[in-house]
């Protein structure tokens, strides 16, 4: 790239070429507009380059009442962390905008490894200063239980927990374990690196700011108390700015000598515009509305809003001037120019075959004949085996690699398996590259399948409730809801839902509670088969409940366990691991598989690869993929010889599997 030219225009194809041959000579920050087209990036990068890393975005807004997911904040830090060994940082727009806490990676990460001392005690208190919660049964990202000399942990950037076993302050052994069972099933090699799940860590200097706060804004006592006490609340990221003054751009995380690289200024640009209006308007209607309480005589304060102010999004110039005066190359790479913007010609995109399979051999044995070298790049091993298979049929030679690190020749075709997402042809070089989307037409999105799945809890549309519908609150416990109402408090307008509890006293009319809309998570439907007895405010009928329910839960989980310990001292068959006919087979389902479906199709096979009786039910809404993993599932078990049977409810269901898929 040319480093006198600000704005350079190329094809789609050749984005990634042109960052990675950037990348050779100065380390290189992306940013792109969205993070899907991030995700999509950093696949193809990674076929290209080493040490190319991901800085995403949150899923919330700065100053939502709403905290990230905890895998996102484990791979921020991780980012940070490694950040001067990279060669390519990729982030959003989003992320490149959004004041960042300085002491982010202030915190040392935890190493563990097997046959070393590390205090039992001190490790338990570590954890929970890096904001791992606390709980009976691990199950989500984020979560540490403690029983004797063992301690169960789920690493936020793992897909399995983990559990540690301990002989006083020395680790015997660390192994992996399923969630389902809580049974591990694999040791666990190398060391072990736990990351804070927050990027805002409780500490003595923040509990008095807490203290500070929780009497400057009487109406958020109960959100600054808890925090106060060491406590980590929802949304805590939201007071950010208030709780721990100093904020840095992410730029100021990069050593010196980084390019940056805006994919598609304009829409860069024009995401940021939007960002910014969207936060400012939530800033005023979530936060404006704090009565603050009367300052003491001869003492200033500011609003809330004011104090959360910085951590805001900034505008996409004052990033660009920041890295200006920092001596940084700043650089755009569109798609488009004007007549006064350089355009690299040498890459050109291919024209889709659109699943045409005939124009794709007549194109490729015309390139072959004038001497071009052919490189076809295919998404999985089944695949590349079918194209050898159709090309050879077509008598022209075909070659499968791991990598072209050798010299090739140009009267074969080389078939690899990368995340490429576009292909190009290059006439100076008399080269040919041809992806799957090239050849079906379709822009295949897998590589963005490795997202982990979100864990929040499902909020309610209060548009959806009707008058006299039952709710439950997180505090208060079952309520009506009543209506949708308007008010006005403190000079700021906001919509409340009205939820009617039982009156504490008799003969008095029943307590209602306001509830801001910006505050739904607190409050989900009620799901009970029975009409359930509405509760009273402050009562101890809710406590009660939830106790009752918790006994319950474990109650079964005991059940359970024994069940399933009966079941797998039956014999059962064992199914054969995966044939080169399934994985051609999963490597042609037209779509993208979800993070839960793939865990799930991988759960069933391993399943039915033990030796007892499989027992399990797959549920999902409808067109969430449930279709996919029964015919894998059949498809696995007919390549034993075994016979499937299908049962579905009716007719029509049957004529759409089998036209849909041509294992049924």
């Amino acid at each position: 790239m040319n480093a006198d030219a600000e704005t350079i225009s190329a094809s789609a194809s050749a984005i990634p070429f042109l960052v990675a041959d950037q990348a050779e000579r100065t380390p290189v920050l992306v940013v792109t507009h969205s993070s899907q087209r991030a995700a999509s990036l950093v696949g193809e990068l990674s076929e290209l380059c080493e040490g190319v890393l991901e800085f995403p975005a949150w899923e919330t807004l700065p100053h939502e009442r709403l905290s990230p997911n905890s895998d996102t904040i484990a791979k921020r830090i991780s980012t940070l962390l490694n950040i001067s060994s990279a060669k390519i940082v990729v982030t959003t727009a989003r992320a490149l905008v959004q004041p960042i806490i300085a002491s982010i990676i202030d915190t040392p990460v935890i190493t563990l490894n097997i046959s070393t001392e590390y205090d039992f005690q001190r490790l338990i208190g570590e954890l929970s200063e890096r904001a791992y919660n606390r709980v009976d049964l691990v199950e989500r990202r984020g979560d540490f239980a403690v029983r004797g000399g063992i301690i169960d942990v789920f690493p936020p950037l793992d897909a399995h927990p983990i559990r540690i076993e301990f002989f006083g302050d020395e680790i015997e052994d660390i192994k992996y374990f399923e969630i389902g069972d809580q049974r591990t099933f694999s040791p666990v090699i190398g060391p072990v690196t736990l990351i804070p799940c927050r990027e805002i860590l409780i500490t003595k200097d923040m509990k008095e700011r807490a203290a500070q706060l929780k009497l400057l804004y009487p109406s958020l006592d109960e959100m600054f108390s808890k925090i106060e006490t060491g406590i980590y609340v929802e949304g805590i990221e939201s007071l950010a700015a208030a709780l721990q003054p100093g904020m840095k751009a992410l730029l100021d995380f990069l050593p010196d000598k980084f390019t940056i690289i805006n994919i598609e200024s304009e829409r860069i640009r024009s995401r940021v515009h939007d960002l910014i209006a969207t936060n400012q308007e939530f800033l005023e209607a979530a936060w404006s509305n704090v009565a603050m309480s009367a300052p003491e005589r001869g003492s200033t304060s500011v609003p809330l809003h004011t104090e959360l102010q910085p951590g805001a999004f900034v505008t996409f110039e004052s990033v660009r001037e920041l890295a200006l005066n920092r001596d940084m190359n700043w650089r755009n790479l569109d798609l488009f120019g004007y007549e006064d913007v350089r355009t690299i010609t040498q890459f050109k995109d291919i024209d889709p075959f659109h699943g045409d399979i005939e124009k794709f051999i007549t194109s490729v044995s015309n390139w072959l004949s004038t001497g071009y070298l052919v490189i076809v790049s295919l998404h999985g091993h089944g695949l590349v085996e079918r194209y050898r298979d159709i090309l050879s049929d077509a008598d022209i030679p075909a070659v499968i690699t791991e990598a072209l690190d050798f010299q090739p020749v140009r009267n074969s075709v080389y078939l690899i398996t990368t995340q490429l997402q576009r292909g190009f042809f290059d006439d100076e070089k008399k080269i040919v590259l041809i992806t799957e989307s090239d050849i079906t037409g379709a822009r295949d999105s897998r590589v963005t399948s490795t997202r982990m799945p979100s864990r929040r809890k499902g909020t309610i549309d209060p548009l959806e409730l009707k008058s006299g519908d039952y709710v439950v609150h997180e505090q208060h416990g079952v309520g009506r809801y009543m209506e949708l109402v308007q008010r006005v408090v403190a000079g700021a307008s906001r919509e409340y839902l009205v939820i009617e509890y039982a009156s504490s006293k008799k003969g008095q009319p029943a307590d209602r509670i306001y509830v801001p809309t910006d505050a739904l998570e607190q409050i989900t439907r009620y799901v009970g088969g029975e009409t359930p007895a509405v509760h009273r405010i402050g009562g101890g009928d809710w406590i009660k409940a939830k106790s009752r329910a918790k006994k319950a839960v474990k109650e079964i989980a005991g059940e359970l366990i024994r069940l399933y310990a009966a079941r797998t001292s039956s014999p059962g068959y064992a199914f054969s691991a995966d044939t080169t006919w399934q994985r051609e087979l999963e490597d042609s389902f037209a779509y993208v598989e979800t993070p839960d479906q793939l865990s799930t199709i991988n759960e069933v096979k391993a399943d039915m690869e033990r030796p007892y009786p499989m027992d399990r039910i797959v549920c999902g809404d409808v067109g969430y993929g449930k279709t996919e993993i029964a015919v894998r599932a059949a498809f696995k078990a007919v390549q034993d010889g075994k016979q499937v049977a299908v049962l579905v409810p009716t007719t029509l269901l049957t004529h759409d599997l089998c036209r849909d898929r041509a294992a049924f």
